[in-house]
């Protein structure tokens, strides 16, 4: 397999600084900076710049209007979602941790985008079924999950059922640091052979999945696209 120069430290450095920092929202960047200075290396549950600026574009494209986030963190994607979306949008982020959200809260209403956000603090699943039982069936135009990986595929049964035909649902971290390339020889931490499997299965499946078209781009930790049928 032929390596992927994108993952070269340099190379990743340039598209940053020439094409990713100089297009960072000022609001964006105090919250990396504030969830890197707080976190530490926990920050790296945020999606990367690169990886929210085509999140960003993808949402403008669709015209999106009605989002969904699974798993907010510090709130870096649901920012961006939110400063993507037109003045009547709305996103609705699911997280069990409050105390995280709030600590991006104050950049989010800096950026004056609070009236686009509705937070519910709930497990994933939990708050999923409620979006359906709320009679939210297929209005969504597009979800973004960024949660525990073991719960994927029951988080995509649910999301089928909210997200509109033509809409898309993105997953976070599906190639897990290029582990998914490796061998089962190759070295590598326990940790990291458990999520590797984990991603392995969860591509299959959705490889497999009829009900959706789906592709898998190499930025930031890899993200699964699916474009419901």
């Amino acid at each position: 397999m032929a390596k992927n120069i994108l993952k070269t430290p340099a190379l990743l450095q340039y598209i940053l600084e020439t094409s990713s920092y100089p297009k960072e929202h000022e609001q964006l960047k105090q919250l990396r900076e504030t969830t890197i200075m707080k976190y530490g290396k926990m920050s790296v549950m945020n999606v990367p710049l690169d990886e929210a600026q085509f999140i960003s574009m993808l949402l403008k494209i669709m015209n999106a209007n009605k989002t969904l986030e699974i798993g907010v963190f510090t709130g870096y994607s649901l920012l961006t979602t939110a400063l993507a979306l037109p003045p009547h949008g709305k996103v609705i982020g699911i997280d069990m941790d409050r105390e995280s959200y709030e600590t991006g809260l104050p950049f989010i209403q800096k950026a004056e985008v609070e009236h686009k956000i509705d937070f519910i603090q709930s497990d994933a699943l939990s708050g999923l079924n409620a979006l359906i039982d709320g009679k939210h069936e297929e209005s969504f135009d597009y979800a973004f999950v960024d949660a525990d990986k073991e719960n994927f595929t029951k988080y995509h049964e649910v999301l089928l059922k909210l997200v509109r035909k033509g809409g898309i649902i993105a997953y976070d971290n599906t190639l897990w640091s290029g582990s998914v390339a490796m061998s089962e020889d190759d070295e590598m931490e326990d940790i990291t052979k458990r999520k590797r499997k984990i991603a392995i299965e969860f591509n299959n499946y959705i490889a497999n999945d009829t009900r959706v078209e789906s592709t898998i781009l190499s930025i930031g930790d890899g993200v699964t696209l699916c474009r419901v049928l």
